[in-house]
Order: structure tokens, then sequence, then C-alpha cells
């Protein structure tokens, strides 16, 4: 069975003691392709080094976190769009609101949104869109913003069928992790309704583990878990939904790989 872990945070300060055994157990899970959201500048150099390290399975994205977006962003932005310019990504991301730990930079995080959503359409890049606790608001700048050419992933995605609904007609797939083995995470009730062609698998690594090693520090290796859990949802093969996801995650990025 072959994977795509379509949002791993590899890089991270989490995995320095292990990183190469981590991701060789994940090719071992058969994850054989794992995609990097840039979190600020603090992760761009770790995740580059990664990705030298290995080039045929980690992928980077460029772009400002939400929750790296203060008063003075724009300085950030601007490197995000001088990396852009000078060597290929995946993505644009990851981006996006987050109203969980702090709604004062909202007007800040939705300008830093509109930024790079222009810079996805001048790159022709994908879009990974960070919403916690910000489904609204994030929807509603991609609707303003969709002339057609926008596409992408709501990434960690665990919404109402109205909201993944809302999400497929903006032209965007649906980021599917850990929440989905959660007793109370409310997949269940979701996904039966979407089908398979909007779906992405991921881990968002090393956060949201799913069970049984929920509390857990989180890695690609662990994606069989989600895999199985939706091929449960849905009441098919898990091959069938490894198949699918995994075409989906390299036809929304695999053009930059």
């Amino acid at each position: 069975m072959t994977l795509s872990d379509s949002h791993a945070h590899v890089y991270s300060e989490q995995f320095k003691a292990d990183r190469d055994d981590m991701l060789n157990r994940a090719y071992e899970a058969g994850v054989e392709t794992i995609f990097m959201p840039n979190i600020d500048h603090s992760s761009i150099d770790g995740m580059l080094e990664t990705e030298a390290r290995f080039p045929n399975q980690c992928h980077p994205m460029m772009g400002l976190h939400p929750c790296s977006v203060g008063k003075h962003f724009e300085k950030q932005l601007y490197e995000v769009e001088e990396w852009l310019d000078k060597r290929p990504f995946v993505a644009v991301g990851e981006c996006g609101i987050d109203l969980y730990w702090d709604k004062s930079h909202l007007a800040e995080q939705q300008e830093a949104l509109r930024i790079q959503i222009s810079l996805a359409k001048k790159h022709n890049l994908p879009l990974v869109l960070h919403t916690r606790d910000a489904f609204r608001e994030t929807a509603d700048l991609i609707e303003a913003a969709q002339d057609g050419t926008l596409r992408g992933v709501f990434h960690c995605f665990s919404g109402s069928a109205a909201e993944a609904e809302e999400v497929i007609k903006l032209g965007f797939k649906l980021g599917i992790g850990g929440v989905a083995t959660f007793k109370n995470g409310g997949l269940d009730k979701t996904l039966p309704s979407i089908a398979l062609e909007h779906l992405l698998l991921e881990t968002d690594c090393p956060y949201l583990a799913p069970m049984p090693h929920r509390g857990k520090r989180n890695e690609p290796a662990y994606l069989p878990f989600i895999a199985q859990r939706v091929a449960d949802i849905l009441q098919k093969d898990v091959q069938l939904i490894a198949d699918a996801t995994t075409r989906n995650t390299k036809e929304l990025f695999g053009a930059n790989m």
C-alpha cells in the first residue's frame, strides 16, 4: 500500500534525535511522499535541509503560518516571495487564519492570506490552508479571490458536511488527519457524503497523532491508521482509499515536485 502524507512537519525539532529513522519508518509503512508546509523564517533552513537529505520523499512548501503573523508580518512575506521567485516549491503554505489562540491579529492574518493568495496565483501553485476556529473567515477570502485558477486544500479539516461541500465548490480538497480516528471527532458524520476524489490524507506531525497513539508524538508512519479509519467510515477497502488519496495528492502538488 502506497500513501502520501499531504501535510507533515518532519523538519520539526521534535524529530531532531531520530529524523532519519522516522523517515525510514514512514517509507517502510508505505508513505513514499511527504509534503512539508513551512511555518515562518525560522523553519526554512530545517525544511530545506530535510528536502536535501531526502529529495525523493520530502517536498517543501513556502508560506507564512497565521500564528506567526504579527504587526510586522510584511517583512516575513517579502522573504516568502523571494524564496518563491528563486526556486521551486510544491505549494504556498501553510497559510490561513487561526483564531484559536489569539483574535487580536485577525486583520493582519486576513491581509497576509490575501497576499499569499496572490502569490499562489502568480506562481500557479496550490494553497495549503490552516483554518483553526476560522473556517468562515478563511472560506470568505478564498471565495472572494476565486477566479477559476485557485486550488489547494483545507488542511486538518474537521467540519460539517455543509462546510465540506463549500470547500469542494470553491475548488479545494479536504485534508483528513488524526481527528478522523477520534471518538468524537465528527468526521464519521461528514465523510460518507464526500466523494473520494476530494480527499487527501495527512498526519500534521508531530501534532494530532491518531488513535491508538493519541497524545504522543505523531509521525508519517502512523498515516495507515488514518487511511484505515477513513476506509472503515466509508465502508471501502483501505487499498482503494490509499490509491485515491495518493493520486489526489500527487495531482494537486505533483506538477511542482
